[in-house]
């Protein structure tokens, strides 16, 4: 008989397939005492340094599979591993207390762990799952049980676990992984998050569904509605490949929509383009008809290895993109390094608030060799298609003109050696902090086009580090201060004939796509799977319903009053 499960729908579509029970290794810690201490922090920090290259490892894996973004889930936990707070409490307490490491280990994950899912916020108690992720890590090399590898499935399967770590996730092949099912989680946990960007249908938060399933059952997951069906009947299994046969139908037509152009039911065209990290990600790029690409994250070519990348290294890769394009934009954002984001062969000092730190532009400025190495290499792949440069987190008009001074020095240089050079290089800038934003009439009459990176500017206007789950109900896309900042930059910048795209996650976000086509943002630049579906939306647009919605969204007082006006209008 039958049984149906409801939780929370993390990840769009239908799969029907046998169930693979994913069960970790018994990692039941046993308290040891009156050990010799020295060999016990010996052994700790062996397990340290083969779980840190394991996340590195894995780390630089999604980069090439799944961009920064989602790599970036990986640089938060090598963080855990070189906490001081974390790290250094455990040979404490092996130290204090003369015990094993692994029993030092787990008492101190437990008090973590118990700290954040008594938190009443849900994102926080979620980040408890990447404090248990890590720990496992360390302590299956301590306990010397390996973890099972997902990455080795060849047949198609449904996974089902209590819970999918983001390095569990990280190793799915979505040719035989068709889907997954989890006891705990939400929407906004990092597995679900990745289940999206590998388009594989997820649900989760079902309480019960490892109790209830048995190994190789038959398993329908609805990651539309939250529904779970374990063994189901011949009429419900009739019944999910008529649903899943009519989403793939909606996924077949959105992609009659590829070569179509992104215009609204009125005719108004903006334009979108992807994201994206490596020249790898171009077969997305393709496959999903974007208009060329909106932010280029150069810093994968630094990362992964023992120094900077030489000239023709960048030349090369920034060559096979712009080429690849065939004449549609490509913008290109030069290095965005330092503070959170680390390279082991930059010796940077650790900082309090790195995000407000020493990196970016602020980094490239001071380390002018290693800028003007890039911004040669950007340089001579400009004669090959339609390049845009693009300067992160510029906060004053003094940076953009130190930046773009040396871009002019370095290509007076070039053309003096013969080398060609686009004529029609286009400069901009990313708008990620408010003073930048309230400055754009100032910053329109120089640049050539403005990228709102919505993912810092929310953060920094609000005042709010949104790693730090603490405060993360107030990274507020929706909220009208975001949204007023937004209309000053795309103001300012059809002011002077100059135009503004937007390359944080808000770009392809169904609420926050009427709005932003209502001010005026010209182009959308998004993950290349969200591209069809927000052609698709757009094209339920007018010019003049959308800007009528977003002028009073600008006057609302909250972001939920934001999100429920859009909803109860377009969605």
């Amino acid at each position: 008989m039958s049984k149906t499960l409801t939780g929370i729908a993390a990840s769009a579509g239908i799969a029907i397939a046998k169930a693979f029970r994913y069960e970790e290794p018994d990692l039941t810690v046993e308290k040891k005492t009156d050990v010799d201490v020295k060999s016990e922090i010996q052994t700790f920090d062996a397990a340290l340094e083969k779980s840190r290259a394991e996340l590195e490892d894995i780390k630089t894996k999604t980069m090439e599979s799944m961009g920064e973004e989602h790599a970036e889930i990986f640089s938060a936990h090598l963080l855990v591993l070189r906490d001081p707070e974390f790290v250094d409490a455990i040979r404490q307490k092996v130290q204090d207390d003369a015990v094993n490491a692994s029993f030092a280990l787990d008492e101190l994950t437990t008090q973590f762990v118990t700290m954040f899912e008594s938190m009443d916020n849900e994102y926080m108690r979620e980040r408890a799952a990447d404090i248990r992720d890590v720990s496992k890590r360390l302590l299956s090399h301590l306990l010397g049980k390996p973890i099972v590898s997902l990455a080795e499935l060849n047949e198609e399967v449904i996974i089902v676990g209590e819970d999918l770590t983001p390095s569990d996730t990280a190793q799915l092949n979505k040719e035989f992984v068709k889907g997954f099912v989890t006891n705990i989680g939400g929407r906004t946990s990092h597995s679900a998050i990745m289940a999206r960007s590998l388009e594989i249908p997820a649900v989760v938060g079902t309480k019960t569904v490892t109790s209830d399933t048995a190994q190789h059952a038959t398993v329908i997951i609805d990651g539309i509605s939250g529904t779970v069906i374990i063994d189901p009947s011949p009429e419900e299994l009739k019944e999910y490949e008529e649903k899943h046969k009519q989403y793939e139908e909606q996924k077949k037509e959105w992609a009659k929509l590829k070569n179509e152009p992104s215009v609204s039911k009125d005719g108004t065209h903006v334009e979108l383009v992807a994201n994206i990290g490596t020249p790898e990600d171009l077969v997305g790029v393709h496959d999903n008809g974007a208009e060329g690409v909106g932010l280029y994250r150069t810093e994968f070519l630094y990362m992964g290895r023992d120094d900077f990348p030489t000239e023709e290294e960048q030349y090369e890769a920034y060559k096979k993109v712009v080429e690849s394009l065939d004449g549609k934009p490509v913008v290109i954002r030069t290095l965005d390094i330092g503070g959170d984001k680390e390279l082991s062969y930059l010796d940077l000092p650790e900082e309090m608030n790195p995000f407000l730190g020493f990196r970016a532009i602020r980094l490239c400025l001071e380390m002018t060799d290693m800028f003007r190495t890039q911004l040669r290499a950007l340089l001579r792949a400009s004669a090959f298609g339609n390049l845009k440069i693009m300067f992160p987190m510029i906060a004053t008009l003094q940076e953009f003109r130190e930046a773009k001074a040396l871009l002019e020095e370095e290509k007076q240089k070039l053309i003096s050696e013969g080398v060609e050079v686009s004529e029609e290089l286009e400069v901009g800038i990313m708008v990620e902090i408010p003073s930048t934003a309230v400055m754009a009439p100032q910053f329109a009459k120089e640049v050539d086009f403005f990228s709102i990176g919505t993912n810092d500017l929310i953060q920094y206007t609000m005042a709010a580090d949104r790693m730090n789950e603490r405060v993360s109900y107030l990274y507020q896309p929706y909220s009208p201060a975001i949204l007023n900042l937004v209309k000053m930059v795309i103001d300012a910048s059809h002011k002077e004939g100059k135009w503004t795209g937007m390359c944080g996650e808000m770009a392809g976000d169904e609420v926050a796509i009427p709005l932003l086509f209502g001010l005026g943002l010209d182009e959308f630049s998004m993950s290349a799977t969200s591209v069809l579906p927000a052609r698709s939306q757009l094209l339920q647009l007018t010019k003049e319903e959308a800007a009528q919605v977003a002028e009073q969204a600008l006057t609302l007082q909250t972001a939920e009053e934001v999100q429920d006006l859009v909803e109860k209008k377009f969605l």
